[in-house]
């Protein structure tokens, strides 16, 4: 035997990479724990539909937290390294905590965060710290009141989402990012705000073009405000120097403060599609496996699971549907003559 045969036995034996068609990997799955939302944000739950009539998943319908754990291991089996636990409001569902303590013990997860409104925030901060979550993010769109009440549909909490933000840096969910959706003739003037405010505080802004995620919120190309002219405002103000990407499939373009007072950040789903990095997939609270924000349809993995189904099973057919995977919607969006999807998934049922 030569001295190499056991290392090439190694390597022989070593998993493939579960690749999509376009030989994108899987390396990041969100979660959505809750299909409900204290705000009506107009671009994702407005009023007008998701009022005191709509119907919710129930209880029963939703994943349980140990079915929750079961998909995220099998998830991690086949590359899954980032999870991030979402909604609707994930801090509606009830001892969020307990399942961020299950989700923090699996093996080969390498960060844990979640994604919120930041109204509840305060209160669970400490907690969910305490339980191995690593980060959080807060979508926020803008720090005047008026224009709060207006772009979460009528909710006056803006004071309760700031205290949220102190809290989790308080607890160590760091770094603390905050999401803004800019619009057009909404918020687009508010955004130097919103960069003063965080500057130095250890807070990463983050601009998100606002995009046409499902099919109730109205969008219009035009309230689009492309990230370069947004990057450019900032810039003029405050000096910004490039900050190279620090993984695939990160999906913000990052800036550092020219002045190291911090760094900022932009996605750019609209003008500038990432498709051809992306490596998220999504789960649903009742147990569906998206492959896009903006899919049609997904696979169905909750009646597997009642079912009784063992785990290899269940690993073929996330296995399968991955391999399968062809999504590029923000790339096609730019294309005329392509055929657009009718009836996309809403944002809430499978976050952000």
């Amino acid at each position: 035997m030569h001295d190499n045969e056991p290392a090439k036995l190694v390597a022989l034996s070593a998993p493939k990479a579960l690749t999509d068609t376009r030989a994108r990997p899987i390396s990041d799955l969100r979660i959505s724990v809750m299909d409900r939302c204290n705000f009506r944000c107009p671009y994702c739950m407005p009023h007008e539909t998701f009022d005191d009539r709509y119907r919710f998943l129930s209880t029963s319908e939703r994943l349980t937290f140990e079915e929750i754990s079961r998909l995220a291991r099998l998830f991690v089996a086949v590359g899954v390294r980032k999870l991030r636990l979402t909604g609707g409001e994930p801090l509606l569902r009830s001892g969020l905590a307990d399942l961020v303590g299950e989700l923090s013990s699996i093996d080969g997860v390498d960060d844990l965060a979640l994604t919120t409104n930041g109204v509840l925030l305060a209160q669970h901060a400490a907690e969910l710290a305490a339980n191995g979550l690593k980060r959080v993010t807060v979508s926020l769109d803008t720090l005047d009141p008026e224009t709060f009440r207006r772009m979460s549909g009528g909710f006056d909490g803006l004071e309760r989402v700031q205290d949220g933000i102190r809290a989790a840096l308080e607890a160590g969910l760091a770094p603390v990012k905050v999401n803004a959706v800019i619009q057009r003739g909404i918020n687009d003037g508010q955004v130097l705000d919103l960069a003063r405010q965080f500057r130095g505080t250890g807070v990463i802004p983050r601009f998100i073009e606002y995009m046409d995620v499902g099919n109730r919120n109205d969008w219009d190309p035009g309230r689009v405000v492309p990230s370069r002219q947004l990057r450019d405002s900032i810039a003029a103000v405050y000096p910004l120097l490039p900050v190279a990407g620090s993984y695939r499939g990160e999906v913000a373009e990052r800036y550092a403060y020219a002045d190291g007072a911090g760094e900022i950040g932009f996605i750019s789903s609209v003008s500038q599609p990432f498709c051809g990095d992306c490596t998220r997939a999504r789960l649903s609270s009742d147990g569906v496996f998206y492959t896009c924000l903006f899919a049609t349809q997904g696979t169905e993995l909750r009646a597997l699971l009642r079912e009784g189904a063992g785990d290899d099973a269940l690993l073929e057919r996330i296995r399968g549907s991955w391999r399968r995977r062809d999504d590029r919607y923000s790339e096609l969006r730019r294309l005329p003559a392509v055929e657009r999807p009718l009836r996309k998934i809403e944002m809430h049922y499978i976050g952000g």
